[in-house]
């Protein structure tokens, strides 16, 4: 609807509109001015969105003054047909010319005052007859009420016309959609950092106003004493203000003296949220806040002062106000007063400990480097909160002020009484050795705690630490998350890190800066930490190595990365491993399944390397989350911008690919899962039935051994048909079943559902019940997938385990036989020991077996040249392998950074208004990845004795990688029936030349079927085969008097169990 012109002129309105130019008219009155005592002139009125405008009654229109509404401080009625404003100005009387537009001015002017400061009170007194009430709160006024974000545009707009700046139209836009939007409370001065220091106060200064925003915030943004007086006024003006967080931005002690008098000034401060980190506070400014905090009715919630240079006077004050306001002991739940040195050095701390010891709601509690007296404080945390503490940070304090050799009993007792501590920090903290004991005994006592965070980190603790550490470790199941780096433990992790391991309930670990020994030590340690990681039962799913320097030999732990099955988080980051260490690296990111997250920076990396993480990462789809590797990305940027650039945009597409995209598709888990896991099984099995085939050939015609012989060639064939369990019991699984139950199940639910649906709603739910059980569906399988790949796992290591033992019981009655004089041959039996065929066929240590030799990368060539050392001839595995050469590091070094911000001035202030209320096998199933028979051309057998052939080698130290090609052992070949045995006296070491090629063999293999794995043809009969001969060994290894299954159970108790 139009405004109301009253008898103004056509032209008259026109020529008004064209000298006020854009802003709307939202009234257009005449009206008489009260000039002088008695004397009235005709004027014109014209109200736009927040200022009242007079016109001459001329034309053209001359502007002859103008009144913001926020000058306005009272409207009055006099008369029906007059209006009197009170303003900033003085009294301002208007007669106009009914009663009827007497009662539309007050209504629009309180209308407006009602959208511009929407907390202020009411401003309209109501005349005597007829009574019309204009106050913003009033129904009259209801229609303009506060738009979104409690009216923040608007009273922003105002204070802009009131002040004489334009208004920023992005503010409003920012607030009314951003913060709406996310529904941020919070108003940050950081999001408006780009605006003059007066439009920025303008924005401050309408949150005094404000009900909808709980908070205001800046940090690391100078504040010019304009902003921090608007600031002030919001804290003395606003009814909604509950959290002020200025960090960093220049504040003093005026500041605070200032804050506590505008606090003061508050009717009922709804302040609940103090943080003023990093300002220049001091005692005097602290002082004067205490003082105030005796009068918070309510209380703090939250208290920070950290970095504010406080001193003991007002630590004092501070600890008074906290025991005298009974507030504070219910409400304050975070205090934080670290990094002021020198704060608890005094006695003054008298006050604060005596707060601590009294039973208080706190959660959080920083106190770090202050001088603070550990053995006091927590004789007080004792008291007071042990029930509901969950954070403390003492880092950087001493622990004791006094010089004795004592602990206090507090310690132990703290630890051992706490509730629900999840972090504590003692960083920096030179504990004594019988201080670390009481705290590991109190936590190993605690049986209320677990996944607790403990950082021990550079608290020198050194050889008497780690024995400690060694002795009470594994009986913690509280703690989650260890620090230990930068403690000096060097060769002492020798012990220490199998301690570690054996501690089940730690998920997280850090040892960076303790590797300062020689290369021989360091490749110790660094296996030592790699069998811990390969351990099924590992519980570790973080590891940090960083600012260690191990250089090339980082690479003995990037080696084990490929087949780790528990690590989700590793960070490698300053130990300059080079371009050869993310080479390494890149190989074991190709076939590992499980990291999810890597740190890799400072280890000079130059654009080779990023090209070579770049190619892996294409064969990665779980890892989805890499730390930045600023430092080298830089360097390797300078020296070749466009490698670099390339690489590392690829990197940064796979890691969106895995975040978002699909996950590793199921045959590439199911390659990776057996050449993992069942290859190094497969391969012994292939080794000894080549024995037991050697040993029955030298048995043919002997009598008393025709038994042994029947039941060597039925484990023969029955090991031929292990060959192709995995991917037949793999293919027999739910996976990619089109139409299986699981679908029909789906199915019926999917009826079921729809059948209760209202039909109102069935065309909208159709859809949203077609995408959820699509989704439910994939979740589904996924899950059941990975149950089918751990069982048929663990079915085909029991049954390879099972088969190994018979194997092993057939070759040594075998070899008892040969022993005999009337063996036909007369040949000695083999000189072939368990070293020899890589594994003691007992239970418990073929577990063992199959927990370390899982398949990691061997070291390369480049460990023994990269740096030209020499080093005495190193020490050789049970195997013979060699140590690769050993190679020295530094340790790293810190730095710091700083720096300083200016201040502005600012005109103008808004109103006063008074108070307001308030990959490396073939892919199993294939033809082609079954080796051809002995005796084929152009072949050569792997593992497998051949004709004219010596026996194999003594398998690859333990956690080797051995080398193979698709086709060869790593698959596990089919066996040959005749194989003839090496001759005696020879050393398997000592026969290094290649063998003859053999003749292929026309016949094929009877096997062969079984190996085609889950293909047309083949998956059927290949399942049928395995079976049966698993039900046979089953059925005869049940009354076998050989067995070494546990408890007597059967060969699928067996697997169950392991699973």
């Amino acid at each position: 609807m139009a405004p109301p012109a009253g008898d103004v002129s056509r032209e008259l309105q026109e020529s008004i509109r064209r000298a006020l130019g854009r802003p709307r008219i939202h009234l257009l009155l005449r009206a008489r001015l009260e000039t002088k005592p008695r004397r009235l002139e005709e004027r014109i009125l014209a109200l736009t969105a927040w200022r009242l405008h007079l016109f001459g009654p001329t034309i053209p229109a001359k502007a002859e003054g103008s009144l913001s509404v926020l000058e306005i401080r009272c409207i009055s009625a006099t008369s029906p047909t007059q209006v009197r404003l009170d303003t900033e100005r003085g009294p301002l009387a208007l007669a106009l010319a009914s009663p009827s537009a007497a009662a539309c001015l007050a209504r629009e002017l309180g209308a407006a005052l009602g959208r511009a400061l929407p907390c202020a009170p009411p401003v309209w007194d109501p005349p005597p007859a007829p009574p019309l009430d204009t106050s913003p709160t009033s129904e009259s006024s209801a229609s303009s009420g506060p738009s979104v974000c409690g009216g923040f545009s608007d009273t922003y707009a105002a204070l802009c016309d009131y002040n004489g700046l334009s208004c920023r139209e992005e503010v409003q836009w920012d607030v009314d959609t951003l913060y709406h939007a996310g529904e941020r409370r919070c108003f940050d001065l950081r999001d408006f950092s780009h605006l003059e220091s007066r439009e920025l106060a303008l924005a401050v200064a309408a949150l005094g106003y404000n009900r909808w925003f709980r908070g205001l915030c800046c940090r690391d943004l100078r504040l010019s004493s304009e902003v921090q007086a608007q600031v002030l006024h919001a804290v003395r003006r606003s009814p909604a203000l509950e959290e002020l967080i200025l960090d960093n931005v220049g504040l003093n002690a005026d500041f605070a003296s200032r804050l506590a008098a505008a606090l003061a000034a508050h009717p009922d401060p709804p302040l609940r949220c103090l943080e003023l980190p990093r300002g220049s506070l001091g005692d005097k400014g602290l002082a004067a806040l205490s003082q105030r905090f005796l009068g918070l009715p309510g209380g703090l919630r939250r208290l920070r002062l950290p970095h504010c240079g406080l001193g003991a006077r007002g630590l004092a004050a501070l600890g008074r106000a906290l025991g005298a306001n009974p507030a504070f002991r219910s409400a304050l739940q975070l205090l934080d007063l670290g990094h002021n040195p020198g704060l608890l050095g005094s006695p003054h701390g008298t006050d604060l400990f005596a707060f601590l010891a009294q039973p208080n709601a706190l959660l959080h509690l920083d106190l770090a480097s202050t001088d603070c007296a550990l053995d006091v404080l927590f004789g007080a945390l004792l008291h007071g909160c042990c029930s509901r503490l969950s954070y403390l940070n003492v880092a950087g304090n001493s622990f004791c002020h006094r010089k004795s050799r004592e602990v206090p009993p507090t310690l132990q007792q703290f630890f051992c009484s706490t509730f629900a501590l999840s972090h504590i920090s003692l960083a920096g903290v030179r504990l004594p050795p019988d201080a670390l004991r009481s705290l590991l005994q109190g936590l190993a006592a605690n049986t209320h705690l677990s996944d607790l965070h403990l950082d021990l980190s550079s608290c020198e603790l050194r050889s008497p630490g780690a024995r400690v550490l060694e002795e009470l470790l594994g009986g913690i199941s509280a703690v989650g998350s260890l620090d230990l780096s930068d403690n000096g433990f060097d060769a002492d992790l020798l012990t220490l890190v199998p301690a570690l391991g054996r501690n089940k309930a730690l998920k997280h670990l850090w040892l960076g800066k303790n590797f300062s020994v020689k290369a021989r030590t360091l490749e110790e340690i660094l296996h030592k930490l790699v069998q811990v990681i390969q351990e099924d039962d590992c519980s570790l799913q973080s590891l940090s190595v960083a600012e260690s320097r191990l250089k090339a030999r980082t690479c003995i732990l990037v080696n084990a990365l490929g087949s780790n099955a528990c690590l989700a988080k590793v960070d490698l980051s300053g130990n300059l491993m080079e371009d050869m260490g993310a080479k390494m690296l890149a190989k074991a990111l190709q076939i590992n399944s499980t990291l999810r997250s890597l740190s890799w920076d400072r280890n000079n990396t130059t654009a080779v390397g990023f090209q070579d993480i770049a190619r892996a990462m294409e064969s990665n789809h779980t890892l989805t989350f890499m730390a930045l590797p600023l430092c080298d990305l830089t360097a390797a940027y300078r020296s070749s911008p466009e490698r670099t650039d390339t690489g590392w945009q690829q990197i940064q597409w796979c890691l969106l690919r895995n975040g978002r995209g699909p996950k590793v598709p199921p045959e590439q888990v199911l390659r990776l899962q057996r050449g993992i896991v069942t290859s190094t099984a497969e391969q012994m099995l292939c080794r000894l039935s080549g024995r037991v085939q050697a040993a029955a050939r030298g048995l043919r015609g002997h009598p008393g051994a025709q038994r042994d012989l029947a039941e060597a060639q039925e484990l023969l064939r029955e090991a031929r048909n292990a060959r192709a369990l995995f991917p037949s019991l793999a293919a027999l699984g739910p996976a990619g079943a089109g139409a299986g139950p699981l679908q029909l199940l789906l199915q019926g639910v999917a009826g079921d559902v729809a059948k209760a649906v209202d039909k109102e709603l069935e065309v909208l739910l159709e859809a949203l019940l077609g995408a959820l059980l699509e989704r439910a569906g994939e979740e589904i399988r996924e899950q059941l997938g990975e149950v089918q790949l751990a069982l048929v796992t663990s079915l085909t290591q029991a049954v390879v385990a099972e088969l190994l033992r018979e194997l092993r019981r057939v070759h040594q009655a075998l070899a008892q036989h040969l022993q005999d004089p009337r063996s036909p041959q007369g040949q000695e039996p083999s000189n072939s020991t368990d070293e020899e065929l890589g594994v003691d066929v007992d239970a418990p240590t073929l577990q063992r077996h199959r927990r370390c030799c899982r398949r990691t990368r061997p070291p390369s060539a480049f460990m023994g040249q990269s740096e030209g050392l020499e080093s005495p001839s190193p020490p050789r595995s049970s195997e013979g392998d060699p140590k690769p050469h050993p190679l020295h590091f530094r340790a790293p070094e810190a730095q710091a950074v700083g720096g300083s911000p200016q201040q502005e001035e600012f005109g103008r202030l808004p109103p006063t208004v008074p108070p307001y209320p308030q990959e490396h096998s073939c892919s199993p199933g294939s033809e082609a990845s079954a080796p051809p028979e002995a005796g084929s051309p152009g072949l050569e057998w792997v593992g497998l004795p051949s004709p004219q052939t010596p026996p194999p080698q003594a398998p690859p130290r333990m956690g080797a990688w051995p080398q193979q090609s698709c086709g060869g052992e790593g698959g596990g070949g089919a066996i040959p029936e005749a194989t003839p045995t090496a001759p005696t006296g020879t050393s398997d070491r000592s026969r290094q030349l290649p063998p003859p090629k053999p003749q292929r063999r026309q016949r094929a293999h009877s096997c062969d079927k079984a190996d085609a794995g889950p293909g047309p043809g083949g998956g059927g009969e290949a399942a049928a085969v395995l079976l049966r001969g698993t039900a046979h060994l089953t059925a005869r290894t049940a009354t076998s008097p050989h067995r070494h299954l546990r408890g007597g159970q059967d060969l699928a108790t067996a697997a169950h169990g392991r699973e």
